[in-house]
């Protein structure tokens, strides 16, 4: 799974998810990707999830971008603990998206195929994305 090699610091205050993307939010390196259209934190596991099935329904072919990565350490308490004990301690690592965020970008196989292994992918997610393509982008 994805995660920071190493950080500044070890916690990272919760944020507030407002507003469009103003990075990231078009097609760069492939044909074909996936647009998030509601903003939301995306853990690893949701990314591996995702990756796992686009690169399983296009057969290992094509060229595959992953275009998010979860740096956000989430942190919580153990069950049943006091409060006034300080912050809990890093749990997984979250990537922060927002509408507009292309996640995943997708070259070098059939467009019907590059759709279908996106919509696989779009099942993984916690969000609501939509397919993009370079065609819609340059209208």
């Amino acid at each position: 799974m994805l995660q920071p090699a190493r950080t500044k610091y070890r916690k990272m205050m919760k944020g507030r998810l407002k507003g469009q993307a103003t990075r990231g939010n078009e097609l760069n390196f492939g044909e074909i990707g996936l647009m998030a259209t509601e903003p939301g934190w995306i853990t690893s596991r949701q990314i591996e999830a995702s990756r796992v099935a686009l690169t399983r329904h296009v057969k290992r072919g094509g060229k595959l971008w992953i275009r998010i990565f979860p740096d956000k350490p989430i942190t919580k308490k153990p069950a049943e603990t006091r409060q006034g004990t300080g912050k809990g301690s890093v749990e997984y690592y979250v990537a922060v998206v927002k509408p507009g965020r292309i996640m995943f970008e997708l070259q070098g196989v059939a467009p019907e195929l590059a759709q279908e292994a996106l919509r696989l992918a779009q099942f993984k997610l916690p969000i609501a994305t939509r397919i993009v393509t370079r065609e819609e982008e340059s209208i």
